[in-house]
């Protein structure tokens, strides 16, 4: 019989006859057949069905080998049973099947798979020689496995043992077998051909990860030893990345294991930090993989796990390194939902710095837009939204989320973003813009999700073993920027806006201090990075240790003006000690230090005159640099209305306080002696009104200077000129906060004004923003930042009484109410400064004395702004602007035309007391040769170019985004050097040569 249908099949007989001959065959296995003819008819249909595996074209010989073998398998067992033996296996599954094919084939597989079924139908479960088969089939399965086959073998096998549980290895050896099945789909590859093939590829991957669940299941101690192993070879350093098939293993893992795992391996001290970091990169590459239900569960149970160790390092630069990719997936709406889980835990977690949030935000804006075309209806070709107005995507039929319900939760994280980064507000007005249609969480549910996360923290600035270096170029701008080390954005924006103050900057780094270690030698030494290093960002480590306030909490928000002013003290303090001068007390001090201490009674004689005041001190007189570049003076006197005696004292200042008034929505000084100021402010500041000026006689005492009327309802914003006036307006102290003169002997009404005596090169303005009396709360008050400021500076004799019988003086300012000076840009083209006050001040003496006060405009062209971003004093974020000196401009100071400031010469024009408007409409201050690149944003490590057109509007846009330390250079004067002579120095263009040491320390940091 087995020669006919060899025969037959080698014929050329047409198929239709060939079928029916085959059916004969068939049907003469209900005969009775001798021991040798049904040998060899077993052994010839087998032969027919792996040739027809290993040839395509033998279909038909695969076939008829196919129905032969089973019809005489199951009418001839006891002699199938001996054909089917555990040496035919062992010959099949260890050389394969002669020539034709490999023992790795699948197809030898598919033989024995068909085999057992044939076996196992008739037979019963304890018979032996089933069991026998089996064992092989057992003992050869873990053979095979630790041979790595490809995936189409592997998944012939475990459908194998998935039908025949017997064969399934068991104890020591089934935990073995899963680990080097582990390894097996380590090495898988995915084919990169057509679909077929791919979904062919995804089937094979899911038989083995359903044969390792059973497994687990029917032996649960071989799961942990599994995930291990899992563990091992994603953080194995290998050249042959492992295969992103293992992701289709988490969805077969019981969810509760995971933080066994993670505890597990979290405690393993063998474990080392670079494997984690491997493991972890490669589990978030997971969220590729389609069918990877869970993955995200399995990468936040690794996040937490290793927050819980504090391996923070870990966290903080795979985040940094993987952040895009995760947010990359949310396009994929197979992945989408793991993808921002993970990326979710990954932002709301890292906290210290904004590095990870602003990696992805370039990538916002193109995936809401398209979202927003996401999910059509089947039948539209137009890409637009059918069955919504609003623009928004309609619905899904596939079980995933809509597109519509996946951008309210990405909305939603990206407002809790821009909440705890606040203070970058050109890198999110885009997104802002773009999503300011959505709905926008409470405050109160911002504040929960970024309280669900504990804070990952990282106080290394190297790469975590075992990733790759992270690119990290310099900004086009050419600066440098300062690394975040844990809420210290209020050092950042102090040093940067110290570091753009290009004299103090240079007078810094040109200091010899012989190896001395104090505070001033770490400046010159991190001003020195700033301007040399070829990094993108410095990490000022030594720096924020040194110049830490005693009482600033480490992590903790703090002030940036209180810290300025202890950065300040504490130089010059130092300075002070090093010259081996006697200690005098505090002799750098704030104005609102001298503002709250008693004025004195220096003298009490009416018409007393005080001693003129140099407004330019001479150079050779001890001077520290902290009191060369920033310290000016203040006079405060109070004059008794009764019997006109004054009490007058001067201090020093490093910077003015200046408080909003309460008419304008600030908060009402507390205390009975603090009432709002009623006086004149003679020879005021001003900011420069593009308005014309207005008939003093026609100004209503609540007019202010030179604006026009405004409604309360629509009023252009208070101008930092404003303030100043307000500050330096005279006060009557009556009722309880009357003045006991001492020449009377009682108390009397008396007026207290102060005036500023001696103009410093650096003038810092404080905006008194905070407010402490029952909770910390800010004002947000939008303040106009003038480009340039006219201080007046008095110099002789004792500012007159605003009682006085003289006639009112023109720029006289209402100080209970003073008004903005700003009007709209757009209202008039090519405004020249106007200069509101008088030419020359000068008391004849009204009030009681002879005496005569001189009172000179001293100019000031805004250098920087600090800002700050947020609510209250204890939260938020603090960025800065600086005016972009090229090294032309800083080797002489900008004067007619440098900048578009057109400043007027002090000669013929007098002390013109107002600020000016540049004269060209666009950019305020900025160039015209480089547009938008006049000035620049410092947020701590990110460096940008801006103009002044985006730093007075940036409050406007973003409401939380207010001015608080102003710093401004004086123009027109020089510098004295310090060598004994006060003769105008013209600075170098470039920057001062480095001393060795510092160019040492630099070079060496360069190679790294």
């Amino acid at each position: 019989m087995d020669k006919i249908l060899e025969g037959l099949m080698c014929s050329s007989l047409p198929a239709r006859l060939k079928t029916a001959l085959v059916k004969k065959v068939v049907e003469a296995a209900e005969k009775e057949v001798t021991e040798e003819q049904c040998q060899a008819l077993f052994a010839l249909s087998a032969r027919f069905i792996l040739q027809g595996e290993a040839d395509d074209a033998s279909s038909f010989q695969r076939t008829v080998g196919v129905r032969v073998l089973e019809a005489y398998a199951r009418r001839h067992r006891p002699r199938f049973e001996r054909f089917f033996t555990e040496d035919f296996l062992l010959g099949l599954l260890q050389q394969g099947y002669g020539d034709l094919l490999d023992r790795l084939d699948p197809a030898i597989l598919a033989f024995i798979h068909r085999g057992l079924r044939l076996l196992a139908a008739g037979c019963p479960s304890s018979a032996a020689p089933l069991w026998a088969v089996f064992a092989v089939v057992r003992t050869e399965a873990l053979r095979m496995a630790c041979e790595r086959p490809g995936p189409a073998f592997c998944a012939r096998l475990c459908a194998v043992l998935s039908d025949f549980a017997p064969c399934v290895p068991e104890g020591e050896a089934a935990v073995v077998f899963c680990q080097q099945l582990v390894r097996t789909i380590g090495r898988f590859r995915c084919p990169a051909g057509r679909r077929e093939e791919l979904e062919e590829y995804v089937g094979q991957v899911s038989a083995v990860g359903a044969l390792l669940q059973n497994i687990w299941r029917a032996q649960t101690d071989t799961l942990l030893p599994t995930l291990r192993e899992v563990f091992a070879v994603i953080s194995s350093d290998v050249d042959d990345e492992p295969s992103i098939a293992l992701a289709s293993l988490a969805q077969r893992v019981p969810p509760q294991m995971t933080a066994v795992l993670v505890d597990s391996l979290t405690a393993d001290r063998t474990v080392a930090d670079a494997g984690f970091a491997r493991a972890l990169c490669r589990m978030v590459d997971w969220l590729s993989w389609p069918l990877g239900q869970h993955v995200d569960t399995w990468v936040v149970a690794l996040l937490k796990g290793l927050a819980a160790a504090r391996k923070f390092k870990i966290l903080v630069d795979v985040t940094l390194f993987k952040v895009g990719l995760v947010f990359d997936r949310l396009a994929y709406p197979v992945v989408r939902r793991g993808a921002l889980a993970v990326l979710s835990h990954m932002l709301l977690s890292f906290r210290h710095s904004p590095e990870a949030f602003h990696s992805v935000v370039p990538r916002v804006v193109p995936l809401v837009r398209a979202l927003r075309t996401d999910d059509l209806p089947t039948g539209r070709t137009d890409g637009l939204p059918t069955g919504r107005t609003d623009g928004l995507p309609t619905g899904r039929t596939d079980g995933l989320p809509t597109s519509r319900t996946f951008l309210l939760q990405l909305t939603e994280l990206l407002h809790c973003m821009m909440y705890q980064y606040s203070g970058f507000p050109e890198l999110y007005e885009r997104i802002e813009e773009t999503i300011k249609d959505l709905p926008k969480p409470s405050e109160e549910r911002i504040k929960l999700l970024l309280n669900q996360q504990p804070a990952w923290t990282s106080r290394s600035n190297s790469l975590a073993p075992g990733l790759p270096p992270r690119p990290a170029g310099r900004s086009e701008t050419g600066r440098t920027g300062l690394v975040n080390l844990g809420n210290t954005c209020y050092m950042n924006s102090i040093i940067q806006t110290l570091f753009m103050a290009t004299e103090f900057r240079r007078r810094v780094l040109s200091l010899r201090l012989n190896g001395t270690d104090i505070l001033m030698t770490k400046l010159q030494l991190l001003f020195a990075f700033l301007a040399h290093t070829q990094r993108a960002a410095y990490a000022p480590r030594s720096f924020v240790e040194a110049s830490r306030p005693p009482w600033f909490n480490v992590g903790s928000q703090q002030d940036c003006s209180e810290y300025l002013r202890f950065l300040l003290d504490r130089l010059h303090e130092e300075e002070k000690t090093q010259r081996g001068l006697e200690p005098a007390g505090r002799d750098a001090i704030s104005c609102s230090d001298a503002m709250g201490k008693d004025p004195g009674t220096r003298s009490k004689d009416p018409g007393i005159r005080s001693n003129p005041v140099e407004t330019k001190p001479a150079a050779d007189d001890g001077r520290t640099l902290i009191e060369t570049m920033f310290r000016g003076r203040l006079s405060t006197s109070i004059r008794c209305m009764q019997c006109n005696s004054v009490s007058e004292k001067n201090e020093p200042f490093t910077d003015l306080s200046l408080a909003f008034c309460p008419s304008r929505g600030g908060p009402r000084p507390e205390g009975p002696s603090e009432e709002p100021k009623k006086g004149l402010c003679h020879g005021a500041i001003s900011g420069g009104s593009e308005a014309p000026e207005q008939d003093p006689a026609a100004k209503s005492p609540a007019d202010g200077v030179h604006s026009a009327p405004a409604t309360d309802n629509n009023r252009p914003p208070l101008s930092v000129a404003d303030m100043v006036n307000y500050f330096l307006a005279p006060e009557m102290l009556e009722a309880e906060n009357a003045y006991l003169c001492e020449q009377c002997g009682s108390l009397q009404r008396a007026e207290k004004a102060m005036r500023v005596v001696a103009a410093p090169e650096y003038l810092i303005l404080t905006l008194v923003r905070f407010s402490y009396r029952a909770m910390s709360r800010k004002i947000l008050d939008n303040v106009a930042v003038p480009p340039l400021l006219r201080l007046p500076v008095y110099s002789g004799g004792i500012m007159p009484s605003s009682s006085s019988s003289s006639p009112p003086l023109q720029g006289e300012i209402p100080a209970e109410k003073p008004k903005p000076s700003w009007k709209a840009e757009e209202e008039e083209e090519n405004v020249a400064e106007e200069c509101i006050g008088i030419a020359e001040l000068t008391s004849g003496g009204g009030g009681g004395g002879g005496g005569g006060a001189t009172v000179h405009s001293v100019p000031y062209v805004l250098n920087s702004v600090a800002m700050h971003s947020g609510m209250s004093s204890e939260s938020g974020h603090y960025y800065s602007y600086g005016r972009n000196v090229s090294e032309a401009d800083g080797a002489q100071r900008p004067t007619d035309g440098r900048n578009n400031f057109d400043l007027e010469s002090e000669n013929g024009q007098g002390a013109g007391l107002s600020a000016c408007s540049p004269k060209q409409t666009g950019d305020r201050g900025g160039a015209q040769e480089e547009p938008g690149r006049d000035w620049l944003l410092f947020n701590d490590s990110r460096v940008t170019f801006t103009n002044f057109r985006l730093v007075q509007n940036v409050t406007e846009r973003f409401p939380k985004d207010t001015a608080y330390v102003l710093l401004y250079w004086r123009q027109g004067e020089p510098v004295a050097t310090g060598g004994g002579s006060t003769n105008e120095v013209t600075l170098s263009s470039a920057e001062p040569p480095l001393q060795k040491d510092l160019l040492d320390a630099i070079s060496k940091d360069n190679k790294l």
